[in-house]
Parts: C-alpha cells; structure tokens; sequence
C-alpha cells in the first residue's frame, strides 16, 4: 500500500490499535513496531524490494556526503555458514558453553531469511566529527525499518554480542576503523505483533529559559 500525505494526519492517535498502518506516512510513524527475529518466517524481502530498500535508505541526512556507510547481506547457505563462524569464536571465548547455547549462536542468522548487516565506516575527518558520521548510520537502520514496514514485511534491529567481537568483525570483512551499527533481520512474522509500553514524550521535553 501507498503512504499518501493527507490533511490532518497529525491526528493519527499513537494508541490506535492497529500496528504498521501504512494508510499514511504519519500513521505508519505513529504506530510502527518491529517483528521478532524469533518469530521470523520465509518469505524475506524479493531483490527488487531488497533494491528499494537500500536505495531508501541512504536518503539521510549525511552532513558532508561523506557517506559513511554500506551494507553486507547474509542469505541462504550464506547465513548457515557464517553461523559455524559465530559458534567457532563462541567455543574460543567459552569453552564451557553446552551444545544448545552452541547450536543458538549458530541459528541466529537462520531466524530470517534475510539478514542485512549496516556498517558504520566512520573516520577522522578536518569538518565532520566522528559523531555525526556515526549518527548518520543509525538513521540509515532507521530507513531500513521504514522501509520494510511499509512493504509489509516483518524487520528487527539486533546488535547482540557479535556486534562488539572484533574477530567477528574481522570475518565479517570490516576495516579496523569500521563498525557494525546493526544487523537487520527481514522476513514475514509467525505470530501476531504485540505493541509496549512507549514513553510520555510531553514528560521528556523541557523548555530552555534565558537566566
């Protein structure tokens, strides 16, 4: 479904019922909820919806076109193998885990059908702090969820362990000065999508006053 702009839409309530209402930019805003990797089934994202996505992505703000960061994509007998990859360096730093924490580590790729890794290829520059090059990949893993929602199709944004592992990082084919801002998990849900409690932002807003 399309996402019109429509006249009002502000008034889309943040309560309303159902999730991922793509009836309008301003509701799907409103009532966006990631799937769970867990309850992540077949069919994932088709290679033209795979396209659209990244190229709707990188529509961020991007404060001296540096274009900090890029993608690595992990699908069919790709995410089994770099499974046995997660559990070797798990076995290295634990080699008092059981086979079941073992065989999870080496299932985390298969929860989805699609798993899509965003680096943040951030560097010193002489004008753009590390910060905002940082900040720009994050919002690029916002796009992504955007994105997918609006397709219809089911999306999660997972760090976990492996985000933080050097020697994952160094298999995963990052330079030394590269990091892993996320891995997005893309598919159908299995099960119904259930919405939590989110903050009061009227009770997180101050207003600066002169002294």
């Amino acid at each position: 479904p399309g996402l019109p702009f429509r006249r009002g839409a502000a008034r889309v309530s943040p309560t309303m019922q159902q999730l991922n209402d793509t009836s309008s930019i301003l509701a799907l805003l409103a009532t966006r909820k990631s799937a769970s990797a867990k309850a992540m089934g077949a069919p994932g994202p088709t290679a033209e919806q795979l396209a659209e996505i990244l190229r709707l992505a990188v529509r961020v703000p991007d404060h001296g076109k540096l274009s900090p960061w890029r993608f690595i994509l992990w699908e069919g007998a790709a995410r089994a193998a770099f499974g046995d990859v997660m559990k070797a360096r798990l076995q290295a730093l634990h080699p008092d885990h059981g086979e079941q924490t073992l065989a999870t580590v080496h299932g985390l790729f298969l929860r989805a059908p699609t798993v899509l890794g965003v680096v943040s290829a951030a560097q010193e520059h002489p004008k753009i702090p590390l910060w905002e090059q940082q900040l720009s990949a994050a919002a690029v893993c916002m796009n992504i969820l955007h994105a997918a929602t609006a397709m219809g199709l089911g999306c999660q944004w997972n760090t976990d362990w492996v985000t933080y592992d050097a020697e994952i990082a160094a298999a995963m084919g990052l330079a030394p000065h590269e990091r892993l801002a996320g891995l997005i998990y893309l598919g159908t849900p299995t099960a119904p999508l259930e919405d939590r409690p989110r903050p009061d932002a009227a009770a997180l807003l101050t207003r600066w006053q002169p002294s």
